[in-house]
């Protein structure tokens, strides 16, 4: 047997005996690569004569051919073993019945501000949003909030970390979405009318407050907006968002740094035989806090307060989905209970609309 039959059956055998495409690659470099046996052989034939350089070149490249074709089998076949091993595994009977999906669930907080949004689309306003950073005089400074305010001490609200020596302007998680109401009327100017749902954070943990929660607050500025089309903006909002013919609201007398005059709002309700019903009975409960825009709070988004004035009102949006859904505790919000979720969340068709009604 010369050296070239014995390279042929060696390396025959070891392309049949490969067990997987790694090995089979070490097999095809020993032979054909730049350092292979084969190719050191072909380099070899410079040294022969012309009679011989013609028969041994002949065989060598015969051999490579063979082993060439050899080594594109194996890898074909492997390709075909995988992939009918990959087919067994991942084999459906088509024929078998479906089997559904466990259905997903809107969150109430999602359902309510989709239900808000639509309500004040409906009566013009737009949807405003802004960073939940802020810097302190976005969220405290241009809302007319002295320096010696509690909220802007550290037990009411989470400032940002800041390195020794950072000269930067101070910055919160915002306490409320009022800063978004001054980047608006900073970009946009008036007339304006808006909205400005979102998350906010204050330090605060009970039943019905939790260090994060969603608020809406309201903006509308034009030259003879007043207290009366406040007024009528909250009551048609409450009837829309509550779904009832007729509601109730009663204006107090309040304080708040931004608006001037300040107003709290309560609506009409009942406790009778312990269950809370909205638009009936001889209790008041508060829902939200509004007044006019303060002078101060115009000068600071860029808007003259001797030419234009308006209103503005905040709600907590996770406090009035309580109170139409029939929640009692403001913390299962955040607990992420897929049981609780079944219980109070929304179909994903259940697509809030004035014409077609606002909840399941």
């Amino acid at each position: 047997m010369t050296e070239i039959d014995t390279l042929r059956s060696e390396y025959l055998t070891r392309i049949a005996d490969a067990p997987d495409a790694a090995t089979l690659e070490d097999v095809r470099l020993a032979a054909l690569g730049k350092k292979g046996q084969i190719s050191l052989k072909m380099r070899e034939l410079g040294r022969m004569t012309p009679e011989e350089r013609q028969t041994t070149g002949a065989e060598l490249n015969r051999l490579r051919d063979e082993i060439d074709s050899a080594l594109r089998a194996r890898k074909t076949a492997m390709d075909d073993a995988a992939l009918d091993a990959r087919l067994r595994d991942e084999w459906l009977d088509v024929t078998l019945p479906g089997r559904p999906r466990p259905a997903g669930t809107i969150h109430p907080v999602s359902q309510v501000m989709d239900e808000i949004t639509t309500i004040f689309a409906d009566m013009g306003f737009a949807v405003a949003e802004g960073p939940q950073v802020e810097s302190d005089w976005f969220n405290f400074d241009a809302l007319n909030i002295p320096p010696e305010h509690p909220a802007r001490q550290e037990h009411d609200t989470f400032f940002m970390h800041r390195d020794a020596g950072d000269d930067r302007p101070p910055h919160v998680l915002r306490t409320h979405t009022s800063p978004v109401q001054i980047r608006a009327m900073q970009e946009t100017g008036a007339p304006i009318r808006i909205i400005a749902p979102g998350r906010v954070y204050r330090m605060d943990m009970d039943q019905t407050h939790t260090p994060m929660f969603h608020q809406v607050e309201g903006l509308a500025i034009g030259r003879d907006i007043s207290m009366a089309n406040l007024k009528w903006t909250l009551e048609e909002f409450c009837r829309a968002f509550f779904e009832l013919d007729e509601v109730e609201l009663r204006f107090r007398a309040s304080h708040f740094p931004f608006t001037e005059p300040s107003a709290e709002v309560d609506i009409r309700c009942s406790w009778e035989g312990g269950a809370l019903k909205i638009g009936q009975g001889d209790s008041w409960l508060e829902i939200l806090g509004s007044g006019m825009v303060h002078p101060k709070v115009l000068e600071a988004g860029g808007i003259d307060p001797h030419e234009w004035q308006g209103f503005a009102f905040g709600m907590g949006i996770d406090r009035v989905a309580m109170l139409k859904y029939g929640i009692p505790d403001l913390r299962a919000f955040f607990e992420s209970d897929l049981r609780w979720l079944r219980h109070y969340g929304f179909a994903p068709g259940d697509v809030p609309s004035i014409a077609a009604g606002l909840s399941r």
